[in-house]
């Protein structure tokens, strides 16, 4: 019985370490880039977007689409930085395992 209650503290222990690195995630910032800088995006490791910035060289009004595939792409860069931190920050609790809904 003294071992199941040591097992839960820990447990218990560990959830909060997982929350609060979860909620840490959200004052850790990503920022991706497209067409060598012209797009930038910035985002917290939630994947909340905080900005998007496009200079003036990259707006081209006879090609638009340029312009979206650059915001795309700048988008995408910062997710996928965003789930390399979450993993690293989270992983350490999960051992690796791709847990769903977690983060």
């Amino acid at each position: 019985m003294n071992n199941m209650n040591q097992m839960m503290k820990q447990v218990k222990k560990m959830q909060e370490q997982m929350l609060k690195a979860q909620e840490a995630l959200a004052d850790k910032k990503v920022e991706g880039t497209s067409g060598g800088g012209v797009v930038t995006v910035e985002m917290n490791g939630h994947k909340k977007l905080l900005s998007v910035t496009i200079k003036p060289e990259a707006v081209d009004p006879d090609d638009v689409e340029m312009l979206q595939d650059l915001v795309m792409t700048a988008v995408n860069d910062a997710l996928t930085k965003a789930d390399e931190i979450a993993n690293a920050d989270m992983g350490k609790f999960t051992g690796g395992m791709k847990i769903p809904g977690l983060f």
